[in-house]
């Protein structure tokens, strides 16, 4: 039988704050980004915050008009990052099954450690205690045979908790929960379930796959399975990568952006991210994705093939920029801009000379970077930069950009 849990930090941000500071402790305290640099909003709260009405993403101002003895604090991602990996290392005494689902929730596998560190139970028991013990933080920990139900079991009480749900149980517990709750079911989903008088897991459950698949594609497949305890998706390696199908970078600015010149800096700086992380992977890009937001809520992207593969920010900054200029109209400014290297190949890959380069001098820039990058390992990223670099970018500069959101699943 699989044991699967599934830990979740609670209220993770605001827990972190105040286990740094103890005057915080017993308040209700929210994390909130800065309403001068676009980010007013709440980005977590305590619990007691919670019971006045405060809600993650509410605007500042909302949230203090709800709580007025609401105490906000900007947020500290680089400790949010510590404990998160502090919280993990507690992990790894029972299993190198760990799975990440943003910064503060992880899937584990436990299945082959009972016969040393106990059943489920006892293991998430542990967990629990040293989590609260040794780092000063409470999780929520689902323990079932599978990861969609581990994570239903996670969110079914908190703070402090573990809940379990077995296959004997799961119909009584899960069943009667809102479509909603299930993993991937998301407000559009949920409005075209409910239009057909489906607003339970258990009514989800009992569907006609076949019917669901004409309704969502194969994603319907996939959420019956989910409803039905069939999932076996496998928890990854601690040490597993994804595939790298694109590497990117993207901020919102603190002011808007004016002109082409304020526009460039910008580009230039997350194309230094980018580059690197093309070299840590050992991929060169082929194209490259500019994306660019004003007031309208979409925004628009714009691409363009490079001459050649490459991972020299200098260069995905110039392609990039001359995406921007040909196709941004200035009918309103810039507030965000993200830069992406798409079409990646291994850095090795043979590639046809052309006359019309001078892969001299781009083998010269090449060594330069290898240098920069040797010195920024050492001394810092900002130990050497383009002089262009050096004034207000209009960058936020709080580390959120470290932040690892939830993404997919791994299957």
């Amino acid at each position: 039988m699989r044991a699967i849990l599934h830990s979740d930090l609670n209220s993770f941000y605001a827990s972190v704050e105040m286990m740094l500071d103890p005057k915080l402790r017993g308040k209700a305290v929210a994390v909130c980004g800065s309403t001068e640099e676009r980010h007013g909003i709440v980005l977590a709260k305590s619990e007691l915050a919670k019971k006045a009405g405060v809600k993650t993403g509410m605007a500042n101002w909302e949230a203090r008009k709800a709580c007025k003895d609401l105490i906000v604090v900007p947020p500290q991602y680089e400790q949010y990052l510590k404990y998160s990996k502090l919280t993990q290392a507690i992990y790894q005494r029972y299993t190198d099954l760990i799975e990440p689902f943003g910064m503060d929730e992880c899937w584990l596998d436990v299945s082959g450690s009972q016969m040393i560190c106990g059943d489920a139970m006892t293991v998430a028991e542990d967990i629990r205690t040293a989590t609260r013990e040794e780092l000063g933080l409470t999780v929520s920990i689902g323990v079932s045979f599978n990861k969609i139900f581990a994570k239903l079991g996670s969110d079914m009480k908190k703070p402090d908790a573990i809940t379990e749900i077995t296959q004997e149980n799961f119909k009584e517990k899960v069943w009667p929960l809102p479509a909603s709750d299930l993993i991937y079911v998301g407000p559009a989903t949920t409005r075209k379930l409910a239009s057909y008088g489906v607003t339970t897991i258990g009514e989800l459950a009992a569907l006609d796959p076949a019917f669901l698949k004409r309704l969502l594609g194969v994603n319907g497949i996939a959420l019956w399975t989910f409803a039905n305890g069939a999932d076996q998706s496998r928890v990854m390696h601690k040490d597993f990568v994804s595939p790298v199908k694109s590497i990117g970078h993207g901020i919102t600015c603190v002011s808007d952006l004016l002109n082409e010149e304020e526009v460039w800096k910008v580009i230039l700086e997350l194309s230094q991210d980018v580059g690197h992380r093309l070299r840590v992977h050992g991929l060169s890009a082929r194209t490259v994705q500019v994306f660019v937001r004003g007031d309208n809520l979409f925004g628009s992207q714009f691409q363009c093939k490079l001459p050649f593969k490459t991972q020299l920010p200098s260069e995905i900054a110039a392609m990039a920029f001359k995406a921007f200029k040909e196709h941004y109209k200035w009918g309103t400014k810039v507030r965000a801009v993200t830069v992406r290297a798409i079409e990646l190949v291994p850095k090795d890959q043979p590639e046809q000379l052309t006359l019309f380069v001078d892969h001299s001098q781009r083998e010269k820039r090449e060594r330069l970077q290898e240098a920069i990058e040797e010195i920024r390992g050492r001394y810092g990223k900002r130990a050497i930069t383009n002089a262009i670099l050096m004034g207000d970018l209009k960058m936020p500069d709080d580390g959120r950009h470290i932040v690892k959101m939830p993404g997919l699943m791994y299957q």
